[in-house]
């Protein structure tokens, strides 16, 4: 009963929120028509998939640096997503990486593509992100932390980094250079330009660069739609300018489904496609049986954290690190096991029956 008087504080704080925006938060650029944005979404059969990060990289610059850039595994991991009737994929990337080597970066991403699109597999990339370690370092990246989650993940540009407008005229090379360049391939599904703005502190502190990331898209002006990600409802001038900003709905739920299902019910009042690109935390009862139902009977876009258990540690939750690295009894995130095998075949069943895959 608390959580739930909290929920509809939370509901009516965004409303309101959201009310007041409408005047007094800044538009930025031509954001699509509502009739434009359900075309777009018209065109595909349902999104669904996964955040991903192969096994072997701790984090996005293991990913994309070229001494660990791993092609082999990614083909690998992105089979076993195709099998089961997955076919989008959101993957962040890292100004570092393109700072370092600004042409050999932007060839691994259509190197990236290429993998994907052969598996037909669309692409969410993002850029920015407020979330894990607060340095991120070029070059060779830490070992895992026993047990521990996303114990290597860092954010992007860092903090201080994203609070120092000195910082802004790179980033922008960075996100246009690298828009400019995919700004029309129909591989990429949608550009999402800032993971959970306002998380680890930062709060409000990270409006100026949101606003800024926005700006910068629309004047490249890519063919596919840009958003960022709605994750808490209390955070209410963050929310507003991501919301009328964005052209399609993107958002994170973790909860269990009857309050999973109510944040879906205030995100339709914006008339929009809605594309759900973080959910499924089993010990916190969002699974694949209770959610992904859900979502494909609203036609909402369903994109789970994690697929393949590796060295991001995403299998141990984010508040209950097993420091002797043991296993969890029950998995936090993650479809597969390292060999490909599910972790549990009756979600990967459900999953493919949903996907109608026999």
């Amino acid at each position: 009963m608390k959580k739930y008087f909290k929920y509809l504080l939370l509901v009516g704080m965004f409303f309101t929120a959201t009310a007041n925006a409408q005047t007094a938060t800044p538009i930025v650029g031509n954001v699509w028509s509502i009739e434009k944005a359900n075309a777009w979404y018209k065109q595909y059969k349902w999104i669904n998939g996964a955040d991903f990060l192969p096994s072997t990289a701790i984090n996005q610059l293991e990913m994309w640096q070229a001494d660990t850039f791993d092609p082999t595994t990614i083909d690998k991991e992105l089979g076993w997503a195709e099998s089961i009737g997955f076919n989008t994929m959101r993957v962040y990337l890292h100004s570092l990486a393109w700072t370092q080597d600004k042409e050999g970066f932007k060839k691994r991403i259509d190197q990236y593509l290429a993998i994907a699109d052969k598996h037909k597999i669309k692409t969410v990339f993002v850029f920015f992100d407020d979330c894990w370690n607060k340095e991120a370092k070029i070059g060779k990246q830490p070992e895992p932390k026993l047990g521990i989650h996303n114990s290597g993940w860092v954010q992007d540009p860092g903090d201080p980094n994203s609070k120092e407008a000195a910082n802004f005229p790179a980033l922008e090379k960075y996100v246009k250079d690298v828009m400019t360049r995919f700004k029309s391939d129909k591989r990429i599904l949608l550009w999402d330009l800032y993971n959970e703005p306002g998380n680890s502190g930062k709060l409000t502190t990270s409006l100026p660069l949101l606003k800024s990331v926005f700006t910068w898209a629309r004047a490249v002006n890519p063919t596919q739609p840009i958003s960022a990600g709605l994750w808490a409802w209390d955070y209410e001038e963050l929310n507003a300018f991501q919301a009328l900003n964005s052209d399609v709905i993107t958002y994170h739920d973790y909860e269990e489904p009857q309050w999973h299902q109510r944040v879906i019910d205030m995100l339709k009042s914006h008339g929009r496609p809605m594309i759900c690109t973080e959910y499924m935390a089993r010990t916190r009862g969002s699974r694949f049986e209770n959610v992904m139902p859900m979502l494909k009977k609203e036609n909402i876009g369903a994109i789970n954290w994690g697929l393949v258990d590796g060295k991001s540690n995403t299998k141990y939750a984010w508040d209950t690190p097993l420091k002797n690295g043991e296993e969890p009894k029950e998995w936090f995130h993650e479809v597969f096991r390292k060999d490909g095998a599910p972790y549990k075949k009756e979600e990967t069943d459900l999953i493919k029956k949903l996907n109608d895959i026999k």
